[in-house]
């Protein structure tokens, strides 16, 4: 494959692909056949106000007591004005890296969108990432500047310590005399959109990595626009009337293209809630009568039982779709939901390296205990340890190919993800004679709790920097409310005794060095953990029955 002409000034973006022999097979026909030039920012948002739909709203958030609507002329002003602050005053080029740190909002979206429609490559990271984190984020992409809200710049401060590739740091909110704020009333005007390649990368998305180091996926402009006219379109079927409202952050590409993507893309609009509780979600969703949901299993959850412990009390008749990703959604929770708001839930299995869901169902085609069938575009199959795909019924693992696929940024587990050409996902699963996808169980160590994932090594690696431990390992346990909890296997150093205080200890501690979710919420003290003869860690042990 020949790559189209670049705009990127700085290379590094397209340098540190992988090799094209290490690529999986793609399918860029049809709806995915984009031009040579293509600035996905362009697309999602000029051309919507280009096409009259300026004066609709594209962003509702809270404001007070009350709530704001911005719309797609507004938020393309802002957007324009923060192209114009990084490609001048911060002296950014086409191709430079950019950290993104935010809560979900209409700044956040406004700075996602000015990255891309300047030739830049966004690097978005979770509000709740600590130093370390960051740190290593900024290093693996060699960010050169940081977008940030006021509120989260403490972290960010310790990181850029030890990041000396970033030049550049602005903020918005705060009082800062050069917050971005202020660029909407210094702005010279609209902002022509770098005329970048479909190939060029605009996106380093990092996953949360089942051995500590996190990885750094890499999306061009094309797999943006190919996450929202492939399951956004061909499945959810968005329109100009939707709403999309929900809890994940732009961090994960599951809330980047549910909560900013795929409404622009439809020319609809979405609710931006910095943060949102299961009764707080539903009163939102009454208020700003949204009608696409965007969560977890284990949220999902908590909003069907609210609903049935108070009766009456949450209007969610606008909704029309419901979408479930980010863990396996028990069947349980879909009729709970189902029940509570007489809408069809619409599972999804999705990743970071593929940059959203590839594999889903809606209304008639939902089928009991299945996931679903791969979205228009995409092939799915179940494999042996051959890559040999398996009869129906049979449990192997699941391999994906189609417009998207994985591209890890200098990453020697680029070959282990991608093999024959197929993306290895790491799910195991089962198909039948219609293609239909039943989730079985992960096939590596990485917890998913809540919809997040966590990786037990980076855990282990936070439990063993307490002074008390001398050995740990964590698993992922059954939780009824989470799907997974985070559980430690701790070993204490000679003459520290074990009880309630140290476990709450080493909790806190946790969560002070890496981010709060990813917290051990059981701890268990034991004299040994099993190991092979040559010193290796059985973690399958610990999560055995005892």
């Amino acid at each position: 494959m020949t790559f189209h002409p670049s705009a990127h000034v700085d290379p590094f973006a397209r340098e540190h692909l992988p090799p094209e022999s290490e690529w999986p097979v793609l399918n860029l026909t049809g709806p995915y056949a984009y031009p040579p030039v293509l600035n996905a920012a362009a697309r999602l948002l000029d051309d919507a106000v280009r096409e009259g739909h300026g004066d609709r709203p594209a962003i509702v958030a809270p404001d007070g007591a009350a709530w704001r609507t911005i719309t797609y002329a507004e938020l393309q002003r802002w957007t324009d004005a923060l192209c114009h602050v990084m490609t001048g005053e911060m002296g950014l080029v086409p191709g430079n890296r950019v950290l993104l740190r935010g809560f979900n909002g209409p700044w956040m979206a406004a700075a996602w969108l000015a990255t891309l429609k300047a030739g830049l490559v966004a690097v978005t990271t979770m509000p709740m990432l600590r130093a370390t984190e960051l740190r290593v984020v900024m290093q693996k992409s060699r960010c050169n500047a940081a977008l940030c809200d006021a509120r989260l710049m403490e972290e960010l401060t310790h990181a850029l310590a030890d990041a000396p590739s970033v030049r550049a740091v602005r903020t918005w909110g705060g009082d800062a005399p050069d917050r971005l704020d202020l660029a909407l009333v210094a702005s010279p005007g609209p902002f022509p959109a770098c005329p970048t390649a479909s190939d060029d990368v605009c996106l380093i998305a990092f996953t949360s990595g089942t051995t500590g180091v996190p990885k750094g996926c890499m999306h061009f402009h094309r797999d943006v626009m190919a996450m929202c006219d492939g399951f956004a379109a061909q499945v959810l079927r968005a329109g100009p009337d939707d709403r999309c409202i929900g809890t994940p952050p732009f961090a994960f590409t599951f809330g980047l293209g549910g909560l900013l993507c795929f409404p622009l893309a439809a020319r609809a609009s979405t609710v931006l809630l910095e943060k949102a509780t299961p009764e707080g979600l539903l009163e939102a969703i009454a208020a700003t009568r949204a009608t696409i949901t965007w969560t977890a299993p284990t949220f999902y959850r908590q909003m069907a039982l609210a609903i049935q412990a108070t009766p009456g009390r949450f209007d969610t008749s606008s909704l029309r779709q419901s979408v479930s990703a980010g863990e396996a959604l028990p069947d349980a929770t879909r009729t709970l939901w189902r029940t509570a708001t007489g809408v069809e839930m619409l599972d999804g299995i999705g990743a970071t390296e593929m940059i959203h869901i590839f594999i889903g169902a809606s209304g008639a085609d939902v089928r009991h205990g299945a996931i679903g069938k791969a979205i228009p575009g995409y092939e799915v199959a179940v494999l042996d340890e051959q890559l040999r795909p398996l009869p129906p019924g049979e449990v192997g693992r699941l391999g994906v190919r189609g417009p998207t696929g994985c591209r890890y940024l200098s990453d020697d587990r680029q070959r282990a993800y991608v093999q024959g050409g197929w993306n290895l996902t790491g799910d195991a699963c089962t198909m039948d004679a219609d293609g239909y996808v039943f989730f079985k169980a992960r096939t590596d160590d990485l917890i998913i709790s809540s919809g997040y994932n966590i990786g037990a090594p980076e855990v282990e690696a936070a439990v063993l920097a307490h002074d008390a431990v001398a050995e740990c390992a964590v698993v992922g346990v059954p939780d009824a409310e989470r799907g997974q909890a985070v559980k430690a296997f701790v070993v204490l150093k000679a003459g520290r005794a074990a009880d309630e205080a140290l476990a709450r200890a080493i909790q806190e501690h946790v969560k002070a060095t890496i981010a709060p979710y990813k917290y051990p919420r059981l701890v268990e003290f034991v004299a040994a953990l099993p190991k092979t003869d040559t010193g290796k860690l059985q973690r399958f042990r610990l999560k055995e029955p005892t």
